[in-house]
């Protein structure tokens, strides 16, 4: 059930990441549900949308401990 919350979670970034606003919500979700070692590969995922998105670069500031 877990990995599926996780799968979901990548999809739906993916879909707003044409939103920085939007974006940073919903990861700020993601990092209320997800277990600590998913949020390892989801901070490896986002840094592969913000390559291809450079504005949602303002949301790494929500990865930090």
């Amino acid at each position: 059930m877990a990995r599926a919350m996780f799968e979901y979670t990548k999809t739906v970034l993916a879909k707003v990441s044409f939103d920085s606003t939007l974006f940073c919500r919903e990861l700020k979700k993601a990092l209320s549900r997800l277990l600590p070692y998913e949020i390892e590969e989801l901070k490896i995922y986002i840094k592969s949308l913000i390559l291809q998105n450079p504005e949602l670069n303002q949301c790494l500031i929500l990865l930090k401990p």
